[in-house]
């Protein structure tokens, strides 16, 4: 059985559009592109065509990805308690390794960017704050080393 995916409404509504997007027009302009590249002659020489061809490769492969994806996406309860850190939480944490502040959305594999501080559920950090509190104080081993982190506030 595949494993749940676990991601936001949002994400789940983004990956849909996505989806509709790929099927209908992006297939339609590589159909096109496809088209147009034959008409050129022979195929054995034809380099728009075989970029074409694998252009289709590549959108076939994201499309077959993200119906997969949806099959077993499992939509987070965003209405679930602040009480204990869960995926769809905002966590402000005292980083007492380094001394600073830092606030991460706890996201589903699919959804984590680092860039926007959304950390993944299955990642050191994402994983080791899980199931706590604000007051915890969090020993987490990273690729970096034990990094220490205290609770400050959970929100949505």
């Amino acid at each position: 059985m595949a494993k749940s995916i676990m991601v936001t409404a949002e994400g789940y509504k983004k990956l849909e559009e996505e989806l509709d997007y790929l099927k209908g027009e992006k297939r339609k302009e590589i159909a096109e592109k496809i088209k147009v590249a034959r008409s050129y002659g022979d195929l054995s020489e034809n380099s728009e065509y075989d970029d074409a061809k694998n252009e289709q490769a590549i959108l076939e492969a994201r499309i077959a990805t993200i119906e997969a994806t949806l099959k077993v996406a499992v939509i987070i309860d965003e209405n679930a308690s602040n009480e204990t850190v869960h995926v769809g939480s905002v966590v402000r944490l005292d980083n007492v390794s380094t001394g600073r502040e830092v606030t991460y959305r706890i996201t589903g594999s699919n959804e984590a960017n680092p860039r926007e501080a959304k950390i993944s559920d299955e990642s050191p950090v994402g994983k080791g704050l899980l199931g706590h509190c604000v007051g915890d104080v969090v020993e987490i081993e990273t690729p970096a080393g034990l990094m220490t982190f205290k609770v400050l506030e959970i929100s949505k």
